[in-house]
């Protein structure tokens, strides 16, 4: 079997992976994505950055740092027939918070009720909708940034403001949750295909938990009932190895 694996650079993740790979006797390619130089009119028998045509590959591991890069890629690969971890079919759900609701609300996942606006007098209108305090998010980050709690209009205002004068379309596209009080912690769940694997809690002092923005994990039991949220959660967006907040 021939595996590859699509990476900005090697950080602790890659190597634990590399090591598994091993255990398992298999020495996976790595293929670096700032050298990577695909004609997008041929096909697989291209070669990629270490000389090895892409055909060669049996699966194609992607842990890009970049979304956008590793998003494309997963793109081309799979539509020459190499399946890749994960698809792009499940990669671009999970990348845009938009479609994702979209995904668990037709699975009927249980989540927290969201609005999309495009201008300011509709947002208004969504964040009232929702009630006061409420989080506007952007469609597509991770890590926890861009994060904004509003608990009042003038609050709202001045994000929609703020938004709204930056370039990018994906600033104009306003997608608001309502707040949900939690009680100091949430819980980041892994699943890899039809099993939940572990689970950690992240506790913070600040409403945003997420551990790179200071929360602290801990062990979180696996029990029947967050089992199987996360499954259904898991196949409305396609399935293969997710991370999912609860």
């Amino acid at each position: 079997m021939r595996v590859g694996m699509l990476v900005t650079h090697i950080r602790p993740e890659e190597k634990l992976l590399i090591a598994a790979f091993q255990a398992r006797g298999i020495e996976p390619d790595i293929l670096l994505d700032r050298e990577v130089n695909i004609d997008l009119t041929a096909g697989a028998d291209q070669l990629a950055p270490n000389g090895v045509a892409w055909s060669a590959y049996d699966i194609v591991l992607e842990r890009c740092v970049s979304t956008s890069r590793g998003m494309y890629l997963q793109a081309i690969l799979n539509s020459w027939g190499i399946p890749t971890i994960n698809s792009y079919a499940t990669a671009s759900v999970c990348a845009d918070k938009l479609l994702t609701t979209l995904a668990l609300s037709r699975a009927g996942v249980p989540q927290p009720p969201a609005r999309v606006a495009f201008d300011e007098d509709s947002t208004l209108e969504a964040v009232a909708a929702l009630g006061y305090p409420a989080v506007f998010k952007p469609v597509t980050g991770s890590w926890g940034r861009l994060l904004a709690k509003v608990n009042d209009r003038t609050a709202a205002e001045a994000i929609i403001e703020h938004r709204l004068t930056l370039g990018s379309y994906q600033h104009h596209t306003f997608y608001i949750q309502q707040y949900v009080d939690k009680p100091g912690r949430d819980i980041r769940a892994f699943v890899v295909g039809d099993e939940t694997i572990c689970a950690i809690y992240r506790d913070s002092a600040h409403w945003i938990t997420n551990t790179a923005r200071g929360g602290k994990a801990s062990n979180c039991p696996v029990t029947p009932e967050l089992n199987e949220l996360c499954l259904r959660a898991a196949r409305a967006v396609g399935g293969g190895v997710l991370a999912l907040d609860v």
